[in-house]
């Protein structure tokens, strides 16, 4: 990929992943923000939005991403913490609410298996966004558990895209009533 600038203030929102009961990132967790973390370098002012409230384990998968970030020098004040999310359709909608008048691009970062998912709900919910380069290494290592995750997101992405459609209906329903 070029070294592209953008004008304006790029909005990076870094999709959670697992939090290990020590308390630390999975590996897919890390590689997401190193991903997030080498594309924002190329654009001047990235606002980061790790999004992930706590899963099995604590703390939350927002600010296990926000303390990585803070690795790669990113200071607070460019962080916007997310950490309602339970899901990615969750996640998406808190997102693009957070982010409602932001001016400069979004860009949706996660595993490539994931990314098209994370796209899809963040242009449903009203944020119209781009997709950032997915970390370099596949999520899983074995043949199998690639298979796994490919085969989930196939069946997650009609399954949210149908939800999101209805979370939009009934809203539209109540702002009607």
């Amino acid at each position: 990929m070029s070294d592209i600038r953008v004008a304006g203030p790029v909005a990076i929102v870094i999709f959670g992943a697992a939090v290990r009961p020590d308390g630390s990132p999975s590996t897919t967790l890390r590689r997401r923000v190193e991903a997030a973390a080498a594309f924002g370098v190329r654009h001047s002012e990235a606002l980061y939005v790790p999004t992930g409230g706590v899963g099995r384990h604590g703390p939350s998968e927002a600010r296990v991403m926000a303390d990585l970030l803070h690795g790669f020098d990113v200071p607070d004040t460019a962080i916007l913490l997310e950490e309602s999310g339970t899901d990615t359709l969750s996640s998406a909608v808190a997102c693009a609410r957070l982010l409602r008048g932001h001016l400069g691009p979004v860009y949706a970062c996660s595993s490539a298996y994931h990314l098209p998912r994370c796209l899809m709900l963040l242009r449903l919910a009203g944020c119209p966004s781009r997709a950032c380069p997915p970390p370099a290494f596949p999520a899983a290592q074995g043949f199998c558990l690639r298979w796994y995750w490919r085969l989930r997101e196939a069946a997650a992405l009609p399954v949210d895209f149908m939800l999101m459609l209805l979370q939009r209906f009934r809203a539209r329903v109540m702002r009607s009533s």
